[in-house]
């Protein structure tokens, strides 16, 4: 059950109640995964020397032996605020392999000898996954509650969800009520989902009016956000709105609304990914790219979706070259058609190779979540069944990055 790793060594903790680590290179080294009860995330894991220091380290009482273990990375969560353990790609490891240290006999021996905890029902070693993990949008589950979407998606095998906070939706932030905010988040906890972006529908177009009140839903969601995980808040993914025949008369005028949207998630101390939309003006790898070049902010990044540039004729790889170096969020879905009329799809309804596409997103370095994201002209057709969405997507995507190894 175990893999054995080579030049690993066990580390000296003494026991403590609440750590959270994080990461912000990207080591190229094996690492130990472990899961522990819904209500308790923790993540454990070594490295070799030089390959760079914690970060963001939140320490009471700790005492790390580091002349044991050349760097370490733990990340507890006694109360759940933090759902990582499931889905170690967010923490940016590659090649991560389940491994049993020295001296730790037994499970239960593990537990108190590094936790110091007395008891944690339901322990289990978990498989470690790779670097990509699937997820699926609330916007395509409008018609549920908020809890049965996150429930279905649990039980799918999803790993991830986003959630929409546009209007009409149960996380709308007008409605999404302090309590509400609460459940949704001890049910993540308890269903080991992650939560890694919210969805927002704002316009860098928009008139001075609209304008301020895209501000305030930036801020808005940057409190959602803070409620869901105020450790490692998820970030807030939109398109850009306009047309891409009015680019030009448009373009300058959209970097000045940008420079807000950076102003306000800085100040919230959040990030935006931005989203390249088929029938936008911001449609293309480069028009992108060259937002992001005027505004200069790290609080400003990009959402990937490939269906958009597919449907342009724009080539899969070279629009992953030019994007993934900034992109901290995936959406993935199909299309047909061309740039002038198109009908996004499910995926594997298309003609997207998911084996070629995961095996490029490795090739590229990405780790991090590839969230299906079902479009509006999809679920208003009568007789949509979210359920029956989601776990269609599930076993296309499932079953490419399986092949890919």
């Amino acid at each position: 059950m175990f893999q054995k790793l080579p030049g690993l060594r066990q580390g000296t903790f003494t026991p403590v109640p609440h750590i959270i680590f994080g990461r912000r290179d990207v080591p190229q080294q094996p690492g130990i995964v472990v899961e522990l009860a819904p209500n308790h995330g923790f993540l454990w894991q070594f490295g070799q020397q030089g390959q760079g220091l914690l970060f963001g380290a939140h320490v009471n009482k700790v005492n790390i032996d580091l002349s044991a273990c050349n760097w370490v990375l733990i990340h507890v969560s006694e109360f759940g605020e933090t759902s990582h353990a499931r889905n170690p790609a967010s923490v940016s490891l590659r090649d991560k392999y389940i491994h049993q240290p020295p001296l730790m006999h037994t499970r239960r021996h593990f537990l108190h000898s590094a936790l110091g905890f007395a008891a944690l029902p339901h322990f289990a070693w978990a498989a470690a996954p790779e670097g990509v993990s699937l997820g699926f949008s609330l916007y395509g589950m409008k018609t549920l509650t908020l809890s049965d979407a996150l429930k279905t998606c649990a039980e799918i095998g999803y790993a991830n969800v986003e959630m929409a906070l546009n209007a009409g939706f149960p996380s709308e932030p007008k409605v999404f009520t302090a309590e509400a905010r609460t459940e949704a988040k001890q049910q993540l906890a308890a269903l080991k989902l992650d939560l890694p972006c919210l969805m927002v529908n704002l316009s860098l177009t928009a008139d001075d009016k609209a304008h301020a009140l895209n501000l305030q839903s930036i801020r808005d969601a940057a409190q959602v956000a803070r409620d869901m995980n105020a450790a490692q808040p998820p970030i807030i993914e939109t398109v850009c709105g306009g047309k891409p025949a009015t680019w030009e008369q448009q373009k300058a005028g959209m970097v000045e609304r940008l420079h807000g949207w950076a102003e306000t998630a800085e100040k919230e101390k959040t990030t935006i990914a931005i989203k390249a939309h088929v029938g936008s003006a911001v449609n293309s790898p480069e028009r992108l790219l060259w937002l992001l070049e005027q505004v200069k902010s790290p609080a400003i990044q990009v959402t990937y979706d490939y269906s958009h540039f597919e449907l342009q004729g724009i080539d899969m790889e070279e629009s992953m070259k030019l994007l993934l170096p900034r992109t901290k969020f995936i959406h993935v879905k199909d299309a047909s058609g061309d740039a002038a009329k198109f009908q996004f799809l499910l995926p594997g309804e298309g003609k997207t190779d998911y084996v070629k596409y995961f095996t490029a997103l490795k090739q590229h370095g990405y780790h991090g979540p590839v969230v299906v994201e079902v479009s509006g002209q999809i679920f208003s057709k009568p007789g949509y069944d979210p359920v029956a969405a989601a776990k269609k997507c599930h076993a296309v995507l499932a079953g490419a990055l399986a092949k890919v190894g």
